[in-house]
């Protein structure tokens, strides 16, 4: 068993893209399996670290924002996208899979559209509500669409799609980690409620924003706080938190690691509405309020957030708004158990276990 698993960029999708791969050795200890991914991006970082080769290429996306910097990358990204895909037509030739497997990403696209074009059998995964125009464009050569969301044949061929919801990471799949176990991870008072606050992988420059203007929020109402920063606000949130006096209440993390211990301390959740994140949660069953990202393509974070706020299964704030609403639609879920157990009931009905499985179920019936 050969097989070629292409995406990245953001925690979003280099999870899924492990998880999958994850699965495919349970199924068959001794298969092959290869990367491919964008250079520069995070996943020539992470998925070594997960223990899997990868191969990067030069690809890279579109830039909206009007600079010169980004006039003189857009007038570059021909070239780049001629030279991926020369590459990536020498890296399948010689590794001959048995599928090749798209999770999203700049890499997908040149990796799986060379792929087709060559005979080999093809797989993507849609992680979101709404699919991009790139998923949009591969799936007319796809074998078969793993789709996470209902009603999914508004952008791809009915007879082709599968449901299997999204991969997520193991250890937040099979939680098994008390609450108190969780506060006792981040010296929390298991007494006291816990909030955590996460902005995905890199970071959210709005929901940070929020926090650090409201930080006396916590101290006043006695509440503790998990914050993931992400790289860029480290350095003034834990300044903020020492001057002010608040490390008993706010415990600030450029990166939370150990993210089943957090999921179990919270009593309530605020994030951004990326696809993995809303997998996670309903799978860990916490009332949510979130944050969608504004600066993602098609505004799909917001129909994901949507798609769980119609069934009471979370609460939404829009990112413009979040610095004035945020906290108050925060505590106004604090003050009410029966809302925050309403919440999590929803939530938890929506959560899809073993996806990662049911996509390697779909790769077996492909390649016998």
């Amino acid at each position: 068993m050969k097989a070629i698993i292409s995406g990245g960029g953001s925690g979003g999708h280099i999870f899924p893209a492990v998880a999958i791969a994850n699965a495919i050795k349970r199924r068959w200890p001794d298969a092959e399996i290869l990367f491919v991914g964008a250079q520069g991006r995070m996943e020539m970082e992470k998925v070594p670290a997960a223990g899997y080769e990868i191969k990067g290429l030069p690809i890279a996306g579109l830039q909206r924002k009007i600079t010169l910097t980004n006039l003189v990358k857009n007038a570059m990204l021909p070239y780049k996208v001629i030279k991926s895909r020369l590459m990536v037509r020498g890296i399948i030739k010689k590794f001959n899979p048995d599928i090749v497997v798209g999770v999203g990403g700049f890499a997908s696209e040149p990796t799986l559209k060379t792929a087709s074009a060559m005979g080999y059998t093809t797989l993507i995964q849609e992680q979101n509500s709404y699919a991009g125009l790139t998923n949009k464009t591969l799936a007319k050569k796809a074998a078969k669409i793993c789709v996470a969301y209902d009603n999914m044949e508004r952008f791809f061929p009915k007879e082709r799609i599968v449901f299997t919801g999204n991969p997520v990471r193991k250890e937040i799949e099979e939680l098994s980690i008390s609450r108190e176990d969780g506060r006792k991870e981040f010296d929390l008072d298991n007494s006291k409620r816990v909030v955590l606050s996460v902005g995905g992988s890199l970071g959210a420059r709005s929901i940070n924003e929020m926090i650090l203007k409201n930080l006396d929020y916590f101290k006043q109402n006695d509440i503790q706080l998990i914050w993931q920063t992400g790289r860029w606000m480290y350095k003034e949130a834990v300044s903020a938190v020492e001057s002010q006096g608040l490390t008993p209440w706010v415990k600030v993390y450029e990166f939370v690691s150990k993210m089943d211990y957090a999921y179990a301390a919270a009593d309530a959740v605020v994030s951004r509405a990326g696809a993995i994140a809303i997998s996670e949660l309903c799978l860990v069953g916490k009332p949510v309020i979130l944050i969608p990202s504004p600066n993602v393509a098609e505004d799909h974070q917001t129909k994901n957030a949507m798609s769980l706020a119609n069934k009471g299964a979370a609460e939404v704030v829009a990112d413009k708004l979040c610095g004035e609403k945020g906290i108050e639609v925060l505590d106004k879920i604090l003050k009410d158990e029966d809302l925050r157990e309403k919440m999590s009931a929803n939530i938890k009905k929506l959560g899809v276990r073993h996806s990662a499985d049911l996509i390697v179920d779909e790769i077996e019936k492909l390649i016998k």
